[in-house]
């Protein structure tokens, strides 16, 4: 039985390949521009507002009568709210040439939820690393992995984790449930084991 594939079959998979191809690229060069262009409006809306004088005309409602303009004039998507996460984008990422291309605007709008810069920036580089899809970097984030992880080290580490990520050894160790630790008093500095970590939390019960 012949069991090679017809040349006709042949050419329908490699088309098929290169279209598929094509449409992934073609995708991420918009996820580029539009996170770029998320980026630039940040960028404006900052500088605008550290112009005092020309700020202090439109006070507190800029938000509101830039987003009403906008969404006129360019339709949907800028909401007062989209437009405080793209001026916390800009001031979270202040350096274009940092933002990923591995990242689309979804990713850094769930991103930009965090609390701090620390987390902020843990994330990105976590989400570059696992290749997070939006769905388990919002699994992640709920979990609150970065203050399990952050638990266990001294500020330097703490500091090193935000600015480099996390090397998963264990894959496990991404799936366990949080605790909240704050009763246990462990000193800042302090670093401890498993079984040092469950006597604790025995002994607080």
């Amino acid at each position: 039985m012949n069991l090679e594939k017809h040349p006709y079959s042949e050419l329908i998979d490699k088309i098929g390949s290169l279209l598929q191809q094509g449409r992934q690229q073609a995708a991420q060069s918009v996820n580029t521009i539009l996170v770029q262009t998320y980026w630039y409006i940040g960028q404006h809306i900052v500088e605008f507002e550290q112009k005092g004088s020309e700020k202090a005309e439109y006070g507190s409602q800029l938000f509101e009568r830039l987003s009403k303009d906008l969404a006129q004039a360019h339709g949907k998507g800028f909401s007062r709210s989209n437009l405080l996460y793209m001026r916390k984008f800009y001031l979270s990422f202040p350096i274009s040439e940092t933002l990923s291309h591995l990242l689309t605007w979804s990713h850094y709008f769930e991103i930009l939820k965090a609390n701090s810069d620390l987390e902020i920036s843990f994330y990105a580089k976590q989400c570059q690393h696992e290749r997070w899809s939006v769905r388990e970097l919002k699994r992640q984030m709920k979990s609150s992995l970065f203050e399990r992880l952050a638990l266990s080290k001294d500020k330097e580490g703490v500091l090193k984790l935000a600015k480099e990520g996390h090397i998963v050894e264990n894959p496990e160790d991404l799936i366990k449930d949080p605790f909240v630790l704050d009763f246990l008093n462990i000193p800042e500095q302090y670093q401890y084991f498993e079984n040092e970590l469950e006597e604790k939390i025995i002994s607080n019960l």
